[in-house]
């Protein structure tokens, strides 16, 4: 007989040709653990998903609740359903009064497809504008105003009218014009290595959006939800956008994407045509249960002061190593530089082996990433540390 292994390589489709094999058995707080009885400490959080950490017993609690009355009962939008309605009124609750309308979906790159969507219906204008460096998802059209080429070949054409700007780069944003739809960014760049989104920049490129008519989307898929020592990350900048897009963390460790907008904005995907976009679980009961649970967690247990203290405490032990070039830190996202890919490979394969999930990003090889659960501990941190440098010590003459 075939091992789990064995049919998990067969079985289910591959995203690359080395992936970690970890035989999941149980996972709570910052640990997972496999069915040997080996626990791993969870540096990257699912990739800052599982921020709250896993299996908190006020969202397994939430999810429970909602499984006894019911589950699926409707596609989007034709009935009325408590834990989505109050997942919406909680979102919005903390919100600035301009974003006051969710419409909910089934993952991030969803909700950048409806941003697409919603600017383009909005203005009635086609372009669309995107930075380098960027990441939006994995479907056509979130693929298409993503900025990595090399993933994008192979499945050429994509989208029309898309323009890549310099990340950054204020003389860049002369660029947007009465042609322009909607302005996609994420306040803080993930995949390109934790690439912060200035405030003078954010500030000049809504004004321009605002000057030409075009719409403001940022996109905090990754780094929403506290990842950035704020609730939202824009918080950061005091620059509010016109179309914000959520997702990972936000469905409390089940799948969820979140677009949000004005009500007059979202009402535009109501006519002309009726069923502008459309969702079957968009809305789940459940999953709007386990992310009404999560925000409250947020909201209650995580003190932002705190996820700003233990990022910098990590940074502080691990900038003792010579062989990290550069830390790039936001909040809880973290980009560590090394000379090579093969350097920062050994050093991920170590961590593994010594139980510590690390990663890397897909557009920036020669870094390893890490975004723990903003609830880890000052002792789980200097662990964490302890055991990279080591890695790190161990692998320098392989």
């Amino acid at each position: 007989m075939s091992t789990d292994k064995e049919q998990f390589l067969k079985l289910q489709g591959q995203t690359n040709p080395y992936p970690y094999l970890i035989d999941v058995d149980s996972a709570k707080g910052i640990y997972i653990y496999d069915k040997s009885g080996k626990s791993y400490m969870d540096m990257i959080a699912g990739v800052a998903v599982s921020n709250v950490g896993h299996s908190h017993p006020h969202i397994i609690q939430s999810i429970k609740k909602q499984l006894d009355r019911h589950m699926h009962v409707m596609v989007y939008g034709e009935f009325i359903q408590d834990s989505t309605l109050a997942f919406s009124k909680k979102l919005v609750s903390l919100l600035p009064e301009d974003l006051n309308c969710v419409y909910p979906v089934n993952s991030g790159t969803e909700a950048n497809e409806a941003a697409i969507k919603l600017v383009k219906r909005v203005t009635n204008r086609s372009e669309i504008i995107s930075f380098r460096g960027s990441y939006h998802g994995s479907t056509h059209g979130s693929m298409s105003i993503s900025g990595n080429e090399i993933k994008k070949q192979a499945f050429r054409p994509l989208l029309p009218d898309i323009r890549f700007l310099q990340h950054n780069n204020i003389n860049d944003l002369d660029q947007i014009t009465a042609k322009t739809a909607g302005v996609i960014i994420e306040t803080i760049q993930g995949d390109a290595g934790v690439r912060e989104s200035s405030p003078a920049f954010l500030k000049v490129l809504k004004e321009k959006c605002e000057s030409v008519g075009a719409l403001l989307i940022f996109d905090e898929i990754q780094c929403g939800m506290g990842r950035a020592g704020k609730l939202f990350a824009f918080e950061r900048s005091n620059v509010t956008p016109h179309v914000l897009t959520l997702g990972k963390a936000l469905g409390g460790g089940l799948p969820i994407g979140a677009l949000i907008s004005s009500y007059e904005n979202l009402k535009e995907f109501t006519y002309n045509p009726m069923l502008g976009h459309i969702t079957t679980f968009g809305g789940n009961p459940i999953i709007c249960a386990s992310a009404l649970a999560f925000l409250e967690v947020l909201e209650n247990e995580i003190i932002f002061f705190e996820v700003e203290k233990k990022g910098q405490l990590l940074v502080d032990i691990l900038s003792k190593e010579t062989e990290i070039k550069e830390i790039r830190r936001v909040g809880m996202m973290f980009a560590f530089d090394m000379i090579s890919f093969e350097r920062v490979e050994k050093v991920v394969k170590r961590c593994l082996e010594l139980g510590l999930i690390s990663f890397w990003f897909l557009s920036h090889p020669y870094s390893f990433r890490l975004s723990p659960p903003l609830n880890i501990t000052e002792d789980e941190i200097i662990k964490a540390g302890n055991i990279i440098l080591q890695a790190i010590l161990e692998t320098k003459n392989d």
